[in-house]
């Protein structure tokens, strides 16, 4: 019975909260189901560019050739992403600037490697995607939550103005109306910035896998370019 209570309790300070308080709550209250929508949509992504890393990496150094790897990309009808899309620019570039008559070899390798940072750009920019709304909700949140709680509370006091007598029992409601704002400002932040720390850091290691194949790659296609 006492859990009822509770619950019609902390939903009659919602609804009787000032238009203001309410607006400030319904802000908080998108912000944070937008941010778990993006914390799930980034979980998934960024666990399945770290499975497809190691997959690709396990092919890549098989022992495999090149070019066959390259077709195999060909015979797939999804969009190519992560550390495969690196791969292929790069290679795809090569083979091009190397079938050409009298493509100069530094030239060749130039225009792969300008072709991996292309590629590497826009996955790092995947990586990343959604990350500056979960910051911003993660800092923003507490303050509008503030606000809300700061206003609430200032209503409280003024009306009081107009009643005789002072009790604890004609405060409580405004200032604890005021209050959910505040917590549903910290219910806002805490898992964004929990996110954000996470992300970020997988994104981090992520984008450091990439640049290192990258590297190690364009050392092998500079072996191939001067071996003829």
């Amino acid at each position: 019975m006492s859990e009822t209570d509770n619950t019609l309790s902390l939903w009659t300070l919602v609804s009787d909260a000032s238009l203001l308080v309410k607006i400030v709550m319904l802000i908080l209250f998108c912000a944070s189901m937008v941010s778990w929508v993006m914390i799930f949509q980034r979980a998934f992504y960024q666990s399945k560019a770290k499975t497809a890393f190691d997959y690709f990496e396990k092919q890549f150094w098989s022992g495999i050739d090149l070019n066959q790897l390259y077709r195999q990309g060909n015979g797939r009808n999804e969009s190519v992403e992560g550390i495969e899309n690196i791969f292929r620019a790069g290679f795809k570039e090569f083979t091009r600037l190397r079938q050409q008559a009298g493509a100069d070899s530094e030239a060749i390798m130039e225009g792969s490697q300008r072709a991996m940072r292309v590629a590497l750009a826009r996955e790092e920019e995947k990586l990343d995607e959604n990350l500056p709304f979960l910051a911003s909700v993660a800092s923003v949140s507490p303050y509008i939550g503030l606000f809300g709680t700061v206003w609430g509370i200032m209503n409280s006091f003024r009306g009081l103005a107009h009643v005789q007598q002072t009790t604890l029992a004609a405060v409580a409601p405004g200032i604890s109306e005021a209050l959910v704002a505040t917590a549903m400002g910290l219910f806002a932040a805490i898992p964004a910035v929990l996110a954000y720390n996470k992300f970020s850091a997988r994104s981090e290691a992520l984008s450091n896998s990439y640049q290192t194949f990258a590297e190690e790659f364009s050392t092998i296609l500079h072996r191939q370019v001067h071996s003829k």
